[in-house]
Order: C-alpha cells, then structure tokens, then sequence
C-alpha cells in the first residue's frame, strides 16, 4: 500500500525494520517537503514489494554507471516525473537513500544521489569511492550526502 509522506507528523511507517527507523523517517520527510515545497508534488512512497521496477532501474544505474551494489535491503521506493525530470528514491534498511534525477531532455542533468541517515555508518560499498558532505536537517538531524554524473543513457 503506498504511503504519502507526512513531513509535519514524521512516522516510521514502512521503515520499522531499519536501526535506524527514526532518522530514516526524518530524511524521507526532508525529501517530501522538498518536493511538496520546489514542485507542489506529494512524495508517495511504495513498498519494495510493490516497487521493483523502480529499484531495479535505480540498480541497473549503479551496476552500469559505477559497478555497484548496494548490500542493504530496499524498504520503499517512489518514482515520479516532474518538470520534465523523471526521480527515483529507494530506502534502505540500512538507513541509506538512493535518488535519481534524470532529465528526460536530452541536455538536461542527470545524477545519483546518496544521503546517509544520522547514525549509520557509511555502508563499505561506497566508503571509497565517494567523500561525504554534511548538512543540517530539522526534520532528519545531520545528513551526510554525496552524488555522481550519469554518462550513459538509462
């Protein structure tokens, strides 16, 4: 069952199984604010059960782009277009998300995104291969992000 995401009441909805279910929480309700506010979207998440097109575009980018897999168990994704970009998120059990931006333009940018929930660890797959920016949340605490430039058509 899909769940719009409630960035006023935060809620561990769909994400209980994670350590850290409460700061996962609170960077999904960033996100749903960011979208609600940029793009007047509301950020509707689905199980990974109901979602495994999405994650298995998302993880078809990063075995392609950078030879990746993520070893924590996708929890919820959502998939949407707006503007003309079309955005993927999956969460992870871990407490790590995964966006995608893709400008459906042919000129357009085109990135992945990686946000780190408070309180997790960098997961191996990633810990050398990219550097982790800080930034401050109320809604998710300190959120450790970084990204990368998709070359390839997806």
């Amino acid at each position: 069952m899909s769940y719009a995401v409630d960035f006023t009441e935060v809620s561990t909805v769909g994400l209980e199984s994670s350590p850290v279910a409460e700061a996962l929480a609170g960077l999904r309700a960033n996100e749903a604010r960011y979208f609600k506010n940029k793009y007047d979207h509301v950020f509707t998440t689905e199980p990974a059960a109901d979602a495994q097109a999405t994650i298995d575009w998302v993880h078809g980018i990063l075995a392609d782009e950078r030879d990746l897999a993520i070893a924590s168990t996708p929890l919820e994704a959502t998939e949407f277009e707006v503007e003309g970009i079309r955005i993927a998120y999956v969460f992870y059990q871990s407490g790590l998300s995964i966006n995608v931006m893709y400008t459906l333009a042919d000129s357009g940018k085109r990135a992945v995104g990686f946000k780190l929930s408070d309180g997790m660890e960098v997961p191996a797959e990633l810990a050398d291969k990219f550097k982790f920016a800080r930034q401050k949340s109320k809604l998710a605490g300190t959120i450790r992000g970084s990204f990368f430039v998709i070359k390839k058509e997806h």
